[in-house]
């Protein structure tokens, strides 16, 4: 029977680049300016399709994506060497750059699209029982 840290080892799908090899899962959470509900009519579609596009270009994953009149959640998966601040911060900057070049009313009603904040926290880790019980058991290997 395999004990908590080998199914975890198992069970979890890892990605990899030149030097590291990971399972970084991030959920990720961020607001109009002024939490507007101006995510609509229109403006909700073509911030999808754009997060998919930049997601893609950037070798991103999406897990799951919902967008609300008034905020974004975003499911992803992250390369650690690119970092979850530079993704956000790229989604964000270009997303409010075409959203309010293409939608002018999002640039008569606020001074900028997103807030400067955003809500992110890691998903899919195993318990940190299994980790302190691997860590510790790491000198009886």
């Amino acid at each position: 029977m395999l004990d908590a840290v080998e199914w975890y080892n198992k069970s979890v799908e890892y990605k990899s680049n030149h030097n590291v090899v990971y399972s970084c899962k991030y959920h990720v959470v961020w607001c109009p300016k002024y939490r507007r509900k101006v995510l609509v009519n229109g403006v909700d579609i073509r911030l999808k399709k754009l997060i998919e596009e930049i997601c893609g270009e950037y070798h991103i994953d999406i897990i799951e994506m919902e967008i609300m009149p008034d905020h974004i959640h975003l499911l992803m998966e992250v390369d650690p060497q690119f970092g979850i601040h530079k993704a956000v911060k790229l989604i964000k900057g270009r997303t409010s750059r075409v959203l309010r070049q293409e939608y002018g009313w999002l640039r008569s009603r606020l001074p900028s699209l997103w807030t400067n904040s955003y809500f992110v926290s890691t998903v899919g880790g195993a318990p940190l029982s299994v980790i302190k019980k691997y860590i510790e058991n790491q000198k009886n290997v």
